[in-house]
């Protein structure tokens, strides 16, 4: 598996084409998953690990990796299946990935290999599937269901992120009465991403409207606009995720300002997505802005700071 990430690099000309690649894997048992290829540094044998006092029992120890110390988290553990055992996990094989600007590992049985795929093939999780899955979207390759697990879902068990706002942020958001400002769209496949969001833009007084993914957000926008009126008759900005079932966010984009009527909508990409790549398919696909997850500080401060030039 070391040779099998080398080109991912070359892979950005799939972003901003509705298109990606998906790293298939196992946990203890048949089903296989999958996790976008943009997420992962590396992929290896697991390294020795060290034991973390008091850690919660997802977290199997910490590897010391390149220079930085790592948590390994058991991803079967985590989205409450059996664990790896303890004489099995050296021969086990660990996901480096970096998500919401922290890198961790996550502690798998196999690795398959990476599949080309198209956004519209992978589709949200079956509905009354229930709040406890720890799925984000399903796809079918080989006639076989592949299970896409809700990372940031995972990630917000295992270490918290901080979702509320400074004093000091919300001191400057009470200097400005936002109560009459149109609301603001906000699009992401994470329950969780969404409530974290959410919760961000109330705190300074903004009204939010949420989709599941980009074509949901792209056919509201098109149904409130068919009577001639410019999406920002009805919203002040739009944020949406990158990684979405049936449309990602670079296609979102791309299908807004190709349309006349949304074109004028401000739009930022706020994705747990990294690389220096991001930055270039912004200017590509024609958004006005990107930040990284997750801070709430710094995203309401962005905010109030398009909303008040606005």
């Amino acid at each position: 598996m070391a040779g099998v990430l080398d080109s991912v690099n070359q892979r950005t000309q799939l972003v901003g084409e509705n298109r990606l690649e998906l790293l298939l894997f196992r946990l203890r048992g048949r089903q296989v998953y999958g996790i976008n290829v943009f997420k992962v540094k590396e992929v290896l044998q697991c390294p020795k690990l060290s034991s973390i006092p008091n850690s919660r029992a997802m977290v199997r120890g910490v590897a010391h990796i390149r220079g930085e110390t790592i948590p390994i988290i058991d991803l079967g553990l985590a989205i409450r299946m059996t664990p790896i055992p303890a004489d099995e996990i050296a021969t086990s094989f660990v996901i480096i990935t970096e998500y919401n600007r922290k890198t961790q590992g996550f502690l798998v049985t196999a690795v398959d290999r990476i599949i080309n795929m198209n956004w519209e093939d992978i589709l949200p999780p079956p509905k009354g599937a229930g709040g406890e899955v720890y799925l984000t979207a399903v796809t079918k390759i080989d006639d076989k269901i592949i299970e896409i697990i809700d990372v940031e879902k995972v990630l917000s068990e295992v270490s918290p992120l901080e979702s509320n706002l400074t004093e000091s942020v919300l001191s400057r958001s009470s200097e400005t009465d936002r109560g009459a400002s149109l609301p603001i769209l906000v699009v992401d496949d994470s329950s969780v991403a969404r409530r974290q969001i959410e919760r961000c833009l109330s705190a300074i007084g903004i009204k939010v409207v949420s989709k599941n993914d980009g074509k949901q957000a792209l056919d509201l926008l098109k149904e409130m606009t068919s009577d001639g009126s410019k999406a920002t008759d009805h919203f002040s900005m739009m944020i949406s995720d990158v990684e979405m079932p049936e449309m990602d966010g670079y296609t979102l984009v791309t299908r807004c300002k190709s349309d006349t009527n949304i074109d004028p909508l401000y739009i930022m990409l706020h994705t747990s997505l990294s690389g220096v790549f991001n930055k270039a398919m912004v200017q590509k696909v024609g958004a006005n802005d990107f930040m990284a997850k997750f801070s709430p500080d710094e995203l309401a401060e962005r905010v109030m700071e398009i909303l008040d030039q606005a």
